[in-house]
C-alpha cells in the first residue's frame, strides 16, 4: 500500500518530514508522497530518510486554485527539487499566505481575540502559514478550547475573521506542474466532483482524480473510481495525514485509504509516456 497526500511541518503538519517518513515505515507502506502546501521544502529530508528506511518518497505538493464555490485543492506529483519557475509560483503563494494570515489576526483583534502574528509565526515555525496555525494560536492565546471550535467561531469560511486566499486559474497550476513533467491530480472534491466539471478539468491539464480520501464514503469512492474510469482519469488517493489530531482536528490515519502500489506504478507510467525527462 501507498498514501499520496501526506503533510509535514513544511506546511501545517504536526511532525518533521523525516518524523513522517518513520511513521509511514512504521504503518507497512511501500511509499508515500510528501504533499505540503505551497512548498516543497520538505521533500529532500523526506527523500533522504525514505532512502535509509527502505520506503519510497515522491516529491509533491498541495497547491490551491480557484473553484466556483471559492476554493479547490490539486495536487502535484514527481515535482523536481530545483525548478526557478516552480518555486517562484509557490513563493508568490506563500507570500499570500502570509498576507492573509496578517488580515485574520487584524480580523480577530477587532474581535476582541488577544493575537500578534508573531503568534501565528511561532505556530507555523518556518513552514507555509496556513489557516490551522491560526487556529492553533487562537487556541493557545485561550479564544477557543480546540482547534475546530477557532474554525467554527472566527476563520472557517464565512466566519467574521475569515479572510479569502488569492487563488490561481486551475490551469494556471496545471500548466506549472507539466512544466516540470509532473502529474496533475483534483483532492478530494467530493459530490462536487460531477462529469461535466471533471471533463472540463481534464480539458484544461487534469490526469488523475483523487477517489479515495477521508471525506469520501465508501459510495463515493466508488462513484468517482468509475467516473475517472470513464474520463480516462488516473485514480489516486491519501490519508491527507497532518499527523495525530489536535483536539478538534479530523483527518484521516496514515495509509488508512488502502491505496494501491498500482495507482503509484500507473501515475509513472504516464509521466514517463507524455514527456521527455528533464534535462
Amino acid at each position: 500500500m501507498v498514501d499520496l497526500h501526506v503533510h509535514s511541518t513544511a506546511s501545517d503538519g504536526s511532525l518533521a518530514p523525516e518524523a513522517v517518513v518513520e511513521r509511514a515505515r512504521r504503518a507497512g507502506l511501500a511509499a508515500m508522497a510528501l504533499t505540503d502546501h505551497d512548498t516543497v521544502a520538505g521533500v529532500p529530508a523526506a527523500v533522504e530518510a525514505g532512502e535509509g528506511a527502505g520506503l519510497r518518497v515522491v516529491g509533491g505538493c498541495e497547491f490551491s486554485c480557484a473553484a466556483p464555490w471559492g476554493e479547490m485543492h490539486v495536487l502535484g506529483y514527481f515535482l523536481p527539487l530545483r525548478s526557478p519557475e516552480l518555486e517562484q509560483f509557490l513563493e508568490d503563494r506563500r507570500e499570500d499566505r502570509v498576507r492573509r494570515g496578517r488580515e485574520m489576526v487584524t480580523r480577530l483583534q477587532r474581535l476582541g481575540v488577544g493575537l500578534e502574528f508573531e503568534d501565528v509565526l511561532r505556530q507555523a515555525n518556518g513552514g507555509a502559514v496556513g489557516r490551522p496555525h491560526v487556529a492553533r494560536a487562537i487556541v493557545r492565546q485561550g479564544g477557543a478550547v480546540d482547534v475546530g471550535q477557532a474554525f467554527d467561531r472566527f476563520i472557517g469560511r464565512g466566519r467574521p475573521a475569515f479572510v479569502d486566499k488569492v487563488l490561481p486559474a486551475f490551469r494556471d497550476v496545471a500548466a506549472v506542474v507539466h512544466a516540470v513533467q509532473g502529474i496533475v491530480s483534483l483532492a478530494h472534491i467530493k459530490e462536487r466532483g460531477t462529469r461535466g466539471f471533471l471533463e472540463r478539468l481534464k480539458q484544461e491539464g487534469l490526469d488523475a482524480l483523487e477517489v479515495r480520501h477521508p471525506s469520501h464514503d465508501a459510495e463515493l469512492s466508488a462513484r468517482l473510481g468509475a467516473l475517472a474510469v470513464r474520463l480516462g482519469l488516473l485514480p489516486t488517493g491519501g490519508s491527507d495525514w497532518h499527523g495525530d489530531p489536535e483536539p478538534g482536528e479530523t483527518h484521516g490515519a496514515l495509509g488508512s485509504q488502502a491505496v494501491p502500489l498500482e495507482w503509484l506504478e500507473r501515475l509513472e507510467e504516464a509521466r514517463a509516456g507524455r514527456a521527455a525527462p528533464v534535462p
